[in-house]
């Protein structure tokens, strides 16, 4: 099932440290090149990936209607981890106590919740796999300890 909606423009990342997201951490170098990944979303990394992500969601329209209501898209953060040479996301969900917090009247059950939640996590692995595969060719700069032994 394909989901027929207009791409929204892309997200404005936090700054936040990642290591502070449940679902994330990052070790080493602090440079997150946010910026940067910002600029390739949108010279149209995320045009790119949106659509391959609506292509391919179960995701339908009512679902994504809550999350461009509640303005999840704006929440996703991008950055880049350096030790691991790839791109790191945290995506938005909602969270366990919708139903007490009420926390959209369109919400009605936990199916919807957790299509919402997982079509969000697909689409912030989509976002990382086009950036990592079309737009981004930076090398990190391995920088060698001081106290490696010499073996001359």
């Amino acid at each position: 099932m394909a989901l027929d909606v207009e791409v929204p423009p892309p997200p404005e990342l936090n700054r936040v440290d990642p290591n502070e997201y449940e679902d994330a951490e990052v070790v080493g170098d602090t440079d997150y090149k946010r910026d940067d990944i910002e600029a390739l979303l949108r010279d149209g990394a995320w045009t790119e990936a949106f659509t391959d992500w609506a292509a391919g969601t179960n995701m339908d329209e009512r679902t994504f209607d809550i999350v461009t209501d509640l303005d999840m898209l704006r929440q996703f953060d991008f950055f880049w981890d350096a030790f691991a040479e790839r791109v790191g996301y945290h995506a938005p969900g909602i969270p366990e106590d919708w139903k007490e917090r009420e926390y959209h009247p369109e919400l009605d059950s936990w199916g919807t919740v957790s299509s919402i939640n997982a079509g969000l996590t697909e689409l912030g692995q989509i976002v990382c796999d086009v950036l990592l595969d079309d737009y981004i060719d930076w090398e990190s700069e391995y920088e060698a300890p001081d106290d490696l032994p010499d073996f001359e």
